[in-house]
């Protein structure tokens, strides 16, 4: 048993200082008063500081793990060393459930990370999978980010939600022209940041990706259908268009993943659906390819999730920054990596905030004399993962 005290407790719906959390088990107790502690004297004391006690972030989109697996284009780790050593960081980052985000391309026109072919994603997803029966510090689960013009990997995706091996599914395009690349010149750029081509090497490649041929809008619904069925949540990727809002809805989707403009995100709220943003974007005071601020849209309220993308840290300085930077409530902004991912992938049952009953996933976050964020212990499942002591360089 433990009793964590002294520290602001994010609760679901405020933050509540003079209060402590009992944790027995692998499970929240209840909230007590700091005057009732010594009624437990069996408990171990964990004393916050002063700092924040969270909930475990829970990061629902990120692609962190093909950096570690795959650190060069022409190398590639051992997946489940990639897998430990991938949660020692993230764990560190307060992430203490993961959805690693695979990409299943039919081809990928940037960055060929040989971890992105088709023979090595299933890899992947079957070491995911294997960690449900593993010792490991954090959750892992699967997010699988399909491009719709995969038609040969279809039947495989087919196969893993029915073995229950994906629990998250996003329907990608990248197509040029369109969703995130629907500046042409974003596309020769980013296309270029990858690779020395010629003009005329730049255009062949687009005319190529914008006439390839893609699922039909029937496959997509079936493959959706399927998913829900299995209580997994399916979410839309780069939406750029309210027809194309409509349409994913009518799919059951129920999650819009970087909406491309304001106007976007903020029907895509009206329409239900919940919104998502990348931490980094905030980090970097706008998006990389020239798309949505993520400030301004939580800004606007039609952003309810953040994630990290591709830079675990920025979930926890995404936090204070919006906070303290842009003036937005600070308990909302710990909804936005906790509660709320929580509830678009339909776990909000078991985690996702410090409230009796749920599992014990939280974190302590002290601050340090000029602001900066430090996470000093992580909890999951009841068990305390790590612990940081910071001091001072002599």
């Amino acid at each position: 048993m433990y009793v964590i005290h002294n520290g602001k407790v994010i609760t679901e719906e405020t933050i509540l200082e003079g209060h402590a959390v009992l944790v027995k088990g692998e499970t929240i107790q209840a909230i007590i008063r700091e005057t009732e502690i010594d009624s437990y004297p069996e408990a171990k004391r964990m004393n916050a500081n002063g700092g924040y006690i969270s909930p475990g972030f829970i990061d629902i989109h990120s692609d962190y793990i093909e950096t570690v697996a795959s650190p060069r284009p022409t190398s590639m780790m051992d997946f489940n060393i990639s897998l430990r050593e991938a949660e020692k960081i993230l764990i560190g980052h307060g992430i203490t459930t993961m959805f690693h985000s695979l990409s299943f391309y039919r081809e990928d026109a940037f960055d060929h990370k040989p971890i992105r072919q088709p023979k090595h994603v299933q890899r992947m997803v079957d070491a995911i999978a294997n960690t449900h029966h593993e010792l490991h510090l954090i959750r892992h689960r699967l997010h699988a980010r399909f491009e719709i013009d995969n038609i040969a990997e279809v039947d495989q995706l087919i196969r893993n939600i029915e073995a229950d091996k994906v629990h998250l599914l996003s329907f990608m395009d990248h197509t040029p022209g369109q969703g995130q690349y629907r500046d042409l010149e974003v596309y020769r750029e980013t296309l270029l940041g990858y690779h020395d081509l010629s003009d005329e090497a730049v255009q062949t490649i687009i005319l190529e990706r914008q006439n390839v041929e893609c699922m039909t809008i029937e496959r997509i619904q079936e493959v959706a259908e399927l998913a829900i069925a299995k209580g997994i949540a399916v979410a839309s990727h780069d939406d750029d268009n309210i027809d194309k809002l409509h349409l994913v809805k009518s799919f059951g989707t129920t999650i819009s993943e970087f909406p491309i403009t304001l106007e976007i995100a903020k029907k895509a709220k009206e329409l239900g659906l919940k919104t998502i943003a990348g931490a980094p974007n905030v980090l970097l005071g706008g998006s990389h390819s020239g798309n949505l601020s993520a400030a301004e849209a939580i800004r606007e309220d039609c952003i309810d999730i953040l994630c990290s993308d591709y830079y675990p840290a920025a979930l926890l300085h995404a936090i204070f920054s919006l906070s303290e930077t842009h003036g937005n409530d600070l308990h909302d902004m710990f909804m936005k990596v906790t509660l709320n991912p929580a509830r678009a992938v339909r776990m909000d049952d078991e985690i996702g905030s410090i409230k009796p009953g749920k599992k014990a996933d939280m974190i302590v976050i002290e601050r340090m004399d000029d602001g900066y964020p430090m996470l000093t212990a992580t909890m999951v499942n009841g068990v305390l993962m790590t612990t940081t002591n910071y001091r001072m360089n002599e």
